[in-house]
């Protein structure tokens, strides 16, 4: 007879290996477009900033998604909601590959992104629930796996003299890949895994209500929405800020760019290790200094210390994100968990969405110097409202 605790452990790194999967798929067409798009936007006879309507549409379906991420997933369970979104983004792209039409393209734009907001809310909360704090920093760095490899597969295909279109239909053979092993792993998803889930959409309760009755919410939502906003907005303008404020060439500046984002996905596999020496609360605030310390070496007219600075924003942002998701059922109970965790993510995303084109607009009047203030604000509001968030949560666990 086959020994319960053994079957038990096998099923849960079985299912864990599953999840890492997903989440190098969930990082493989967030980073498509932009490396497909100048190979794109003449064939479809689009203006150049075009590519920013579908970004825009995407992320509106992810801010949705993840707003209603707990009621559907109540209903439907985790590793349902998990298989059919990863399946609605996989038709998604494999739509992309097959039109030739931008209007067709905004259309697609819809399903990539329900499917991104659903699938990103049920498996940060199942990991938060279920798995040790290094694994959810482990696994964000795997979507940075993903997010890497796919531009390299598009300029695979490109360089070999393929349209755009087959790398997005490469991709997308992956995702459908990844749907059938997510099939196959179904029974995994036991109900003695599914415990703390009530499927009972009804007894999930709204926006709103959770907002006035969890001490400490309001405050945790603005360090989603302002961490984001650094993290997105350097992604975005800090090579600009490399050509335009410290005179380097456009290919000294994307490799420095790269360098950040190698920071934030080796940051967080070395963050999975220090899990076993601080908190995550004590992560958050290690990798708001480090960040502090990266912006402050970039105001130095040295080219090493830029160099040093990219690297220590990224290796700064790393431990932040997976840690506050890790620390969501901790903070505001397991219960409600899966709400939270939706409305947490909607709220990343709003900032991912929103405050880097707020930037692009100011930097216009300011000139992109202003970066470094715009990220120290942003910066400084994340450490006081951190600090605000953990004292009223410690005060209510008191009472």
């Amino acid at each position: 007879m086959a020994n319960p605790t053994s079957t038990g452990t096998f099923k849960k790194t079985a299912l864990l290996i599953v999840i890492y999967l997903a989440f190098i798929s969930l990082g493989l067409p967030d980073s498509l477009l932009g490396s497909a798009w100048p190979a794109m936007f003449e064939g479809l006879q689009v203006p150049v900033d075009f590519a920013g309507i579908i970004s825009m549409i995407v992320a509106g379906g992810t801010v949705i998604s993840s707003l209603f991420s707990g009621k559907i997933i109540a209903r439907f369970g985790v590793a349902s909601v998990t298989l059919f979104s990863v399946l609605m983004t996989a038709l998604a792209l494999m739509g992309f590959s097959l039109s030739g039409q931008f209007s067709y393209l905004c259309l697609l734009a819809i399903p990539l992104g329900l499917g991104a907001g659903s699938v990103d809310s049920a498996l940060n909360n199942y990991v938060a629930l279920h798995y040790e704090a290094r694994h959810m920093n482990w696994l964000h760095s795997f979507w940075g796996v993903g997010a890497a490899i796919g531009p390299m597969i598009m300029a695979a295909h490109l360089a070999g003299g393929d349209s755009w279109s087959n790398g997005y239909e490469t991709v997308a053979w992956i995702q459908l890949g990844l749907v059938g092993i997510l099939a196959i792993s179904l029974p995994f998803w036991t109900k003695d895994n599914l415990e703390d889930e009530t499927h009972n959409p009804e007894s999930s309760p709204g926006f709103f209500h959770l907002l006035q009755t969890l001490p400490g919410l309001k405050q945790a939502l603005l360090v989603f929405f302002c961490y984001c906003t650094i993290e997105a907005t350097f992604g975005l303008w800090g090579a600009s800020f490399l050509v335009f404020e410290k005179g380097f060439e456009a290919d000294q500046a994307a490799r420095l760019t790269s360098l950040y984002f190698m920071g934030i996905t080796i940051g967080r596999f070395l963050s999975g290790f220090l899990t076993a020496h601080f908190t995550n609360k004590q992560l958050v605030y290690l990798g708001q200094g480090v960040i502090g310390i990266g912006l402050a070496l970039l105001l130095l007219p040295f080219s090493e210390s830029t160099l040093v600075g990219f690297l220590l924003v990224g290796l700064g942002c790393a431990p932040i994100f997976p840690s506050l998701l890790h620390e969501t059922p901790v903070n505001f109970g397991e219960k409600h968990s899966q709400s939270i965790m939706g409305i947490q993510m909607a709220s990343a995303y709003v900032g991912i969405t929103l405050m880097p084109f707020l930037f692009g607009k100011i930097a216009f009047f300011t000139g992109y110097g202003f970066l470094l203030g715009f990220l120290g604000i942003f910066l400084l509001l994340i450490f006081l409202l951190t600090h605000s968030m953990n004292k009223t949560i410690r005060l209510e666990k008191t009472l």
